[in-house]
């Protein structure tokens, strides 16, 4: 047994390229890039997986509380009494913007330290916001802590999540990111009907605290798998011993000049704000719509958990499509597609005349919608490394993610308060104006994206080349 580990030992030191009568130094050994085995990229997809399928699930399930609050409304007992549309919407909408608005600091942070103690803090945050939001008896209780405080816990345990899971791929990033960032979808196909039946059976505070407690022991249990990849690892520890104490915390990754002044960032993050001022309303006013259409409270929810399940499998499939078709061409072609639905089936939805159409076209546009627009949000990090470099991901990423929650705070409440501007109107009429504006949106942010895609064009002619596959 000795000579097998002797010639064992030897034969692993002459693959890694040391002479033998020259043992390496422990610097050496050091600085030697260690392949991840196998198991840890599936760990690190199915914790990255499920974080996101424990926040984003709940988050991405609004719409049922949407749905819930703005029928109790009208109760004068209840603490959304005389609250409108756009008012209730708020506390999807803080939650969900404040999710990517902290991306610099969690981003940080998740560099400085060790990425876990990132998450376990997101995971007291987030529950604890969920449980103090069941004892809230006024609107703006309600708005702090199921909105303001959730967003600040699910912005801790989403941003390392897709920020450490892209350092360990790099042929197969798109697909592993499909997968990693299906867990909105998987979530939100699983939450969106359980918090249904908890908030009928047992009322809306307890479904909160349910939630909460299934929450943080899911965020606890996943958690320890989170590290960065060993090179991403040394070069953050590296980075880590120039800044200390208070200052050191507060320090955000700065996106390199030059990177941040190029044609190529400008458009990508015009493309991000865009697309992301108009993606989260459908995905909130879903049951409040399907409502109006005549569907039951019961089959309304139902259309979140059906545009999620559209969201997975659309992620996953478009990721590994993007792998071979390229990033960049599978990110335009996505964000058009669900410009189309938006314009070509919510609007007519609304516009019609019959229910039965509109029923038809909503159905469609939950599908096409969930399937091609979620795909921007797990395609938008493998662009960043393809458009600026790993080496530069980290703070692009963290900037680019608050642009996007800044473009949510702005576009959501809007287009919910263009839905309260049309109440006096019967069926899906209220909704008209609003599906007008995230159509434009859609397609403006397409134009964005195809910018971006003739900047990377050029960028490679300039370089000696023409490349198709971008």
């Amino acid at each position: 047994m000795p000579d097998v580990e002797a010639n064992t030992a030897s034969s692993a030191s002459l693959e890694i390229g040391f002479d033998q009568q020259n043992p390496p130094t422990p610097l050496q050994l050091e600085t030697q890039p260690v392949q991840p085995s196998r198991l840890q990229h599936v760990l690190i997809v199915v914790a990255s997986t499920t974080l996101i399928f424990t926040v984003c699930g709940i988050g991405f399930s609004f719409g049922v509380y949407q749905d819930v609050y703005q029928g109790l409304s009208h109760d004068p007992s209840s603490p959304f009494y005389g609250s409108s549309p756009a008012m209730i919407d708020l506390i999807g909408t803080l939650a969900i913007s404040l999710m990517t608005i902290g991306a610099p600091y969690a981003t940080a942070w998740t560099k400085r330290f060790p990425p876990q103690f990132v998450i376990w803090a997101g995971g007291i945050v987030f529950s604890l916001a969920l449980l103090l939001a069941s004892f809230g008896q006024r609107m703006w209780e309600i708005q702090l802590t199921q909105g303001l405080l959730c967003g600040m816990g699910t912005c801790l345990s989403y941003m390392p999540a897709v920020t450490v899971a892209p350092t360990w791929f790099t042929a197969r990033r798109g697909l592993a990111m499909g997968i990693v960032l299906s867990g909105t979808g998987i979530g939100g196909v699983v939450w969106a009907p359980v918090l249904h039946g908890l908030i009928t059976k047992t009322g809306f505070r307890n479904s909160l605290r349910i939630s909460a407690a299934v929450a943080f022991v899911l965020i606890s249990v996943t958690a320890p798998v989170m590290r960065w990849e060993a090179t991403a690892s040394r070069r953050f520890r590296a980075e880590a011993r120039h800044s200390s104490g208070i200052v050191g915390l507060l320090k955000i990754p700065l996106v390199d000049y030059r990177i941040a002044r190029s044609h190529t960032f400008f458009a990508q993050a015009l493309g991000a704000a865009l697309q992301s001022a108009a993606y989260y309303t459908p995905v909130f006013f879903f049951a409040s719509y399907a409502r109006t259409l005549g569907y039951s409270s019961a089959t309304a929810s139902n259309f979140i958990a059906l545009s999620n399940a559209a969201n997975a499998i659309g992620k996953i499939i478009i990721g590994h499509a993007a792998d071979r078709i390229g990033r960049l061409n599978a990110l335009f072609l996505t964000t058009a597609i669900s410009a189309v639905a938006a314009l070509g089936l919510w609007i007519p939805s609304s516009l019609s005349s019959t229910q039965a159409d509109s029923r038809h076209l909503f159905i469609a546009f939950t599908v096409l919608y969930g399937v091609f627009a979620s795909a921007y949000v797990s395609l938008f990090p493998t662009s960043l490394v393809e458009l600026f470099g790993i080496q530069n991901f980290a703070s692009v990423n963290g900037f680019l993610y608050m642009v996007r929650g800044l473009a949510t705070m702005v576009g959501t409440p809007v287009a919910g308060a263009l839905i309260r501007s049309a109440t006096h109107e019967k069926g899906p009429a209220p909704y008209q104006n609003t599906a007008i504006l995230v159509g434009v949106l859609l397609a403006s942010a397409t134009l964005a994206v195809f910018w971006v895609r003739l900047e990377a064009a050029v960028s490679h002619l300039r370089q000696g080349g023409a490349k198709w596959k971008l």
